[in-house]
């Protein structure tokens, strides 16, 4: 069975179908092989570096974002993505998937129309608590949609939950082994801050100012970007040599970033997608700081962790002078981080990775393409 993926612009929309992959492949019925599987996404968008990792082939496409462009710029992107769903048209009659599997973000717009316009079972999956643009279009020609939730089902109508999909090595990493293999120490509380895919300047300056304080009771895990990584290796350096060893500083994790999950206490980050599954799946207590500049997605995925006990949330106007404060606040209270990772646990669906992958192979199996 062959298949072709789209989706990407930040992880959030690449990782969730990379668990729906692996979980195709482990499901004999569907008679796929890594090979059989081919992500469709932009020229330079961080889903190219992300499936390069991967055994999956990639083509790229053109496309061009909507949300916040002026009229010029929608106009261009329109024409960009007109030529990219002429471009996909061309990867389908070649390929001739059974079925596309759509993730969201702008770059999965020319795939998805060209997968309608042939006529190819499409199933375009929300990783996010609310729908944006790309999904809202995309699932009124879909074959089948899929969400993380009940409360996303409201916005999109006939939707299956099928709760959202993380990585199965998730649930099978320990925490002790996990720091071993990141040369952490074993029994010292972890912090592990990250900002996204592109990292977050507000979050690492914050913790710049943080750290004199932090490093003597904790180690800090610190995923930068590439933009900030030059000037936190500086501030590492800058701490006393018994401290430098308990700050760990990474541009950027790929396969690692499961280690990183399963070995921390506490997490501060963005609230993305990827937050609504990975954190549940490790009980990982959160501190998150929606961007202000993402719409309105961020902050409900927030809510919904904080709502649950899982979370608490910052203001990323207000991070400078609030982190240091409630970080303190929770590592000093071992048994309120105990119930805020009972509570992301409870959150978790383990068999959601399964439920996409069933769905996937369900309308491919009965759909048609020209």
């Amino acid at each position: 069975m062959r298949l072709m993926v789209t989706g990407g612009g930040t992880g959030g929309h690449v990782y969730p179908a990379l668990s729906a992959l692996e979980a195709v492949l482990d499901q004999p019925s569907a008679g796929a092989k890594a090979e059989d599987i081919l992500w469709v996404g932009s020229h330079e968008g961080v889903e190219r570096d992300i499936v390069g990792r991967t055994a999956y082939g990639y083509a790229a496409v053109s496309t061009g974002p909507l949300r916040g462009a002026n009229p010029l710029q929608a106009l261009q992107s329109g024409w960009l993505i007109l030529r990219g769903a002429w471009q996909a048209r061309g990867l389908l009659r070649r390929w001739r998937p059974a079925a596309v599997l759509a993730t969201g973000g702008f770059v999965s717009v020319p795939m998805a129309l060209a997968a309608w316009l042939r006529r190819v079972p499409l199933l375009v999956y929300l990783p996010d608590m609310e729908p944006g643009l790309a999904v809202k279009a995309l699932a009124r020609i879909a074959t089948r949609v899929a969400v993380s939730f009940e409360s996303a089902a409201q916005h999109l109508p006939g939707a299956v939950v099928t709760g959202y999909p993380v990585r199965r090595v998730l649930f099978e990493t320990s925490r002790d082994d996990a720091r071993a293999a990141l040369a952490l120490e074993r029994d010292t509380p972890m912090l592990l801050v990250m900002g996204g895919s592109r990292g977050a300047r507000s979050i690492n300056q914050a913790l710049q100012q943080a750290l004199p304080r932090l490093l003597p009771r904790v180690q800090v895990l610190h995923i930068t970007g590439l933009v900030d990584y030059d000037e936190c290796l500086a501030m590492r350096a800058q701490q006393p040599a018994e401290l430098q060893a308990r700050y760990h500083v990474y541009a950027y994790l790929h396969e690692e970033m499961v280690l990183a999950l399963a070995a921390a206490d506490l997490v501060i980050a963005r609230s993305g997608a990827a937050t609504l599954g990975e954190f549940p799946a490790v009980g990982l207590p959160a501190v998150l700081v929606p961007y202000p500049y993402a719409g309105q997605h961020q902050r409900v995925n927030a809510a919904y962790l904080a709502d649950a006990g899982a979370a608490i949330v910052l203001e990323d106007d207000r991070l400078a002078q609030e982190l240091l404060p409630a970080l303190e606040r929770l590592l000093g209270d071992r048994e309120a981080l105990q119930r805020m990772s009972l509570a992301a646990r409870a959150l978790s669906k383990p068999r959601a990775a399964a439920r996409i992958a069933e769905e996937l192979v369900s309308i491919a199996k009965g759909g048609r393409h020209g």
